[in-house]
């Protein structure tokens, strides 16, 4: 806003008032703000440079590496992939059914007094391994042998009266031949003769109770196993109504295992069990990957769970090292065949997906002039780390085991040695981690790997 002149004829004078300019809002925020948009820009520019850079950098690693980033070589150019390979070959497969299973052992039992009285002694120490027919416990045997030598006393009474009845009663016999006495009293002493008899039955009756009772304050083990924790402690006045009982002693060698196969398979089981086949069982630990015991199929159940669609079978392990344990998770493999001369590779040959623009499994086979070509193939039973191939391959021929996420139908490849590694025989430990999925080698650097 400008001042307009104004004159003033005072004193004759003539005074002009200077104009006052008032400087637009815009140009004051700038004016007041300047420092720190300048420091904003410096920022903004340092970021644009550091991004750039990192670009750079990342672009230079790219190229130095030679592979782009999804499939074949990078930055055009053809480069050879490190690979890991496997020969296909002729072997044996074995057909097997994974479950799920429970160790249980063959008995179970709880050792509890049959009499009662003080716990006098406890001679085993928990966790110990006892045999049928060791010395467990001690109950006080004072009252029990006392009633013994009581019932004893009772029968010696009762046969001497038997044999002063039996000798009156001949004496009554031959009087009343004589007509010395009369029936009646012959009679009496007859009944009297057999009444004697029933006593000295039930007293050696008693007497066979209280040496049983005698023999329970002895207490023993009632099978082979391993004793668990104590239940009473001694000098407890314990009774055949407790529930705990003393302890509990577990049957470990042999031991079996519990568990389900789907009804489905029922009925191949129950034609190698009817054929007179032993079908062999094998117990892994949680992670599957170690086997704990080898095993056999002691019996099938009788009927198949409706609500779960499977039936029950009981597998027996000797179990001489002790590894398995009751009520112990195991996962099992049931032996059901074994397929002879199949063509055999590892199972990490394997893939998936539509190379030619049908999804099915394929391998990347290894041709002469070291590429590789995709083959369509049609698999059999997996055991393990192997499966079979039902069509597709034959035995000599070489596939890609490790570093096929990074081929393409004709991509070179580098093989890891002289001669590819070999398929793990027939027979090998089917869950054995594969060698080159365990020993991974650096893409620059191939190893020879056994498969």
């Amino acid at each position: 806003m400008l001042s307009t002149p104004l004159a003033s004829a005072k004193s004759g004078e003539h005074v002009i008032e200077q104009e006052e300019v008032i400087a637009p809002p815009s140009q004051g925020f700038l004016r007041r703000h300047r420092g720190a948009i300048i420091i904003v820009v410096v920022i903004l520019g340092l970021i644009f440079l550091l991004v750039r850079f990192v670009h750079h950098k990342q672009a230079a690693a790219g190229a130095k590496t030679g592979f782009a980033r999804g499939r074949g070589a990078g930055g055009g150019q053809n480069m050879p992939v490190a690979v890991s390979v496997a020969t296909v070959r002729s072997g044996d497969i074995e057909v097997r059914i994974p479950a799920l299973g429970t160790i249980t052992p063959l008995a179970t039992v709880t050792v509890k007094t049959q009499i009662s009285g003080i716990l006098q002694q406890i001679a085993f120490k928990e966790g110990q391994l006892v045999h049928a027919g060791d010395f467990l416990a001690q109950v006080d045997p004072r009252p029990y042998q006392a009633i013994l030598s009581q019932d004893e006393g009772n029968l010696r009474r009762d046969q001497a009266l038997l044999v002063d009845a039996q000798l009156n009663l001949k004496r009554y016999e031959e009087l009343i031949t004589q007509d010395s006495v009369a029936q009646q009293q012959v009679d009496t002493q007859r009944a009297l003769v057999d009444q004697y008899l029933g006593t000295v039955e039930s007293d050696k009756a008693q007497i066979n109770t209280a040496k049983l009772n005698l023999q329970y304050t002895h207490i023993v083990s009632p099978v082979t196993g391993r004793v668990g924790l104590r239940q009473v402690d001694q000098g407890n006045y314990v009774t055949p109504g407790d529930t705990n009982g003393i302890v509990v002693v577990t049957q470990l060698q042999p031991i079996t295992a519990l568990f389900a196969i789907p009804e489905d398979n029922v009925t191949k089981v129950m034609q190698r069990l009817h054929a007179g086949a032993t079908l062999g069982a094998e117990a892994y630990d949680r992670t599957n990957s170690t086997k704990v015991a080898d095993g056999k199929v002691l019996t099938v159940d009788n009927q198949i769970d409706t609500t779960t669609g499977t039936v029950k079978l009981r597998a027996e392990f000797d179990n001489k090292e002790g590894l398995l344990f009751p009520n112990q998770f195991v996962n099992i493999q049931l032996l059901v065949d074994e397929l002879k001369n199949q063509v055999v590779m590892p199972n990490a040959a394997v893939h998936r997906g539509a190379p030619n623009g049908v999804v099915t499994t394929f391998v990347y086979l290894v041709n002469a002039d070291s590429t590789v070509s995709v083959r369509p193939v049609t698999l059999g039973v997996v055991d393990g780390e192997r499966v079979a191939v039902a069509n597709g391959l034959t035995p000599g021929a070489v596939v890609v085991t490790e570093g096929g996420d990074r081929l393409r139908d004709g991509a070179p490849v580098t093989l890891p040695g002289p001669t590819p590694a070999r398929v793990a025989p027939a027979g090998a430990h089917p869950h054995a981690a594969n060698g080159s999925r365990r020993n991974r080698q650096h893409a620059g650097q191939p190893q020879p790997q056994a498969q």
